[in-house]
């Protein structure tokens, strides 16, 4: 009786390994909060649907625009979208803008989300996404980036390139894959993680085409050999 041969699928690579190829690939960031919670939310609102380029554009022009967030909360909304329409979206994007700073305010009594760098992260998350409009992408982006805490934002780039990697399953949405993938790293491990897996969707595993035969990751991706079979061989 014939033995059937087992066929050898590579093992899922550790979000350790795959931090220190990424990092010998695109060299290392370090982690340093810019501390200003209220500017972050705004710029991750602005930046949904939309390049880094131009949400950056937007994001100044709406600091030119208005002296202070209470000016673009009294604004009319028309003012708020021309100053934000670099960002594209604008009709969507500055009346929720301007619900998120008016519930801040009205919460807080002021535009100041500092006090969020010391709650529980699970309940500085919370109150997040209790904001009209924000979804778990956006607070993590403020934790992560404002206030140092190690919540990992999933864009389009990170879900990619973990579901290729076998971190995720395939049909996992990108909102549980931030549940999924953040219980799997460390606090230490969530920025690089992050910042490699963008800086690796943009640059060798993209959506068409990904680069595989020049990937760091390839040996130990369960989806390279599909894009390119010839990676097959020998494993």
């Amino acid at each position: 009786m014939a033995t059937r041969t087992k066929s050898k699928r590579p093992r899922t690579l550790t979000p350790a390994q795959i931090i220190e190829r990424l990092d010998g690939a695109y060299g290392t960031l370090p982690w340093r909060p810019n501390r200003d919670p209220i500017a972050e939310l705004v710029l991750t609102l602005l930046s949904q649907n939309t390049s880094d380029t131009n949400s950056g554009r937007a994001f100044i022009r709406l600091l030119h625009t208005f002296p202070d967030w209470q000016a673009v909360v009294d604004a009319k909304v028309k003012d708020v979208e021309r100053a934000i329409q670099p960002g594209g979206l604008a009709p969507t994007k500055a009346p929720r803008l301007q619900a998120i700073l008016r519930e801040v305010y009205a919460r807080t009594g002021s535009f100041d989300l500092s006090f969020l760098g010391d709650l529980p992260l699970e309940e500085a998350r919370e109150w997040l996404r209790s904001l009209p409009g924000v979804g778990p992408k956006t607070a993590a982006c403020v934790l992560l980036f404002a206030l140092g805490r190690p919540a990992l934002p999933v864009d389009t780039h990170v879900h990619r390139v973990a579901t290729r990697l076998g971190l995720v399953p395939e049909k996992t949405t990108a909102e549980r894959a931030h549940d999924v993938l953040e219980a799997m790293l460390t606090p230490e491990q969530v920025y690089p993680f992050h910042i490699q897996l963008i800086k690796h969707g943009r640059r060798t595993c993209s959506a068409q085409r990904p680069k595989c035969p020049a990937c760091p990751l390839a040996k130990g991706c369960p989806s390279a050999a599909t894009f390119h079979p010839e990676l097959s061989r020998g494993r």
